[in-house]
């Protein structure tokens, strides 16, 4: 899958940071998750005992370091998200919505510090936990669309979003979307029911069994490689000049490619997953797949928004 290309040429590195930022976020969350480190700082939005910065006196021990260090990367990711609205506003100044994409990145990531502080004061309650996780899918989703759309260039007419294949193809893409983040969510429901619930010393977890979880996840999976296969033979029958085709052939090139990376991303993730399941959760193969879960967000994003001329 290609890097859209951006003009002016120091657009895009900006962007694509902001895309970064985010998967680190949930790659430095993961890693507080699976060493048990979430109340290494039990205290929000101090740390312990009315300290920002971790203190010798806890009890926490490299926990406290582990938690503080996830902290801090929400401030990198304020930095990067106001340089990103900065970008798009400077050198795209009549993208408007592009713009609100910037401000929806800054305003979700302070809502999610905040979210991030609910799950401290309650004890890291499996559904905070979870809605947490998905919150930070969604500003991935997000950066990629402002990556997406700014390779569209400064003069795109407000409305003039054009869909590139027939209706039903897009219908299906959005169906398929949709099961994909239900897959995500799921498999946050397996994490929290799991034995890699954020704290070392008092588990919380969902109460439901691990297996069953695992299993219902798994099957959701088999539904949305289906719909990938389905979209994959839907963006290949597409031909310039066929019934409801309006893309150029290179447009639908790279509708074609971008929608192969998904189903070759979903398959790499659903063989982590399955290796997991199967050797005991090793933490390794844990955060890779956490990694696997924001990649595919980002390819699916990507591939979704391809459907259209000038998608956002």
């Amino acid at each position: 899958m290609a890097l859209p290309v951006c003009k002016p040429s120091w657009l895009r590195p900006i962007l694509v940071a902001n895309v970064v930022a985010e998967v680190l976020i949930i790659v430095t969350g993961g890693i507080v998750r699976l060493t048990g480190s979430g109340l290494g700082c039990p205290d929000w939005p101090t740390c312990a005992q009315g300290s920002l910065t971790p203190v010798a006196a806890q009890d926490e021990g490299f926990h406290k370091f582990i938690e503080f260090g996830n902290r801090t990367l929400t401030g990198v990711l304020i930095v990067i998200a106001v340089l990103a609205l900065w970008a798009v506003w400077t050198a795209l100044p009549k993208r408007r919505m592009l713009h609100l994409l910037g401000i929806a990145m800054i305003v979700g990531i302070f809502v999610e510090a905040v979210v991030g502080g609910i799950t401290v004061w309650t004890g890291l309650n499996p559904v905070i936990v979870a809605f947490h996780f998905l919150a930070t899918i969604v500003l991935v989703a997000i950066a990629t669309a402002m990556l997406r759309g700014a390779q569209d260039g400064n003069e795109v007419d407000p409305g003039s979003r054009t869909l590139l294949v027939p209706t039903i193809t897009a219908r299906l893409a959005w169906v398929t979307y949709a099961v994909g983040f239900l897959v995500l969510a799921l498999g946050t429901i397996v994490t929290g029911s799991g034995p890699h619930s954020g704290d070392a010393d008092a588990p919380a977890r969902t109460g439901f069994d691990p297996r069953t979880m695992s299993w219902i996840h798994a099957d959701v999976v088999m539904l949305f490689i289906g719909l990938l296969v389905a979209m994959l033979v839907a963006v290949r029958l597409a031909r310039v000049g066929g019934s409801q085709v309006s893309g150029s052939e290179e447009e639908l090139a790279l509708l074609r490619r971008s929608w192969t990376s998904v189903l070759h991303v979903s398959l790499l993730q659903g063989v982590v997953g399955y290796v997991q399941f199967f050797t005991g959760l090793p933490i390794i193969v844990v955060l890779t797949h956490m990694l696997l879960a924001a990649v595919l967000a980002i390819a699916l994003t990507y591939g979704t928004l391809n459907l259209y001329r000038n998608p956002v």
